[in-house]
């Protein structure tokens, strides 16, 4: 191979040329989208996890009950209970 190189001078810039051209694809093919996926899912993962701790901020705290809660501790005023009838 060597002696194949020496004795063709073009054939070596050629083979350059296309190493150059192979690298070239797979950076810009493969490399840069891996990197920007990279960087577009850390991105998306840190605005959920700002999401979740406003969200944790903005729920009251545990001593105070939520609407949904108060809601569901008054009883119904006036409800209809059926007894049975023991003889």
């Amino acid at each position: 191979m060597r002696k194949i190189l020496t004795s063709f001078p073009v054939m070596k810039y050629i083979l350059y040329i296309l190493l150059g051209y192979v690298l070239y694809r797979f950076i810009t093919g493969f490399l840069f989208p891996v990197f920007r996926t990279g960087k577009q899912i850390k991105k998306q993962f840190d605005e959920m996890q700002q999401r979740m701790q406003d969200n944790n901020m903005q729920q009251p705290s545990a001593g105070s009950p939520s609407p949904q809660q108060q809601s569901a501790r008054k009883s119904p005023v006036g409800e209809y209970i059926d007894f049975e009838e023991v003889k």
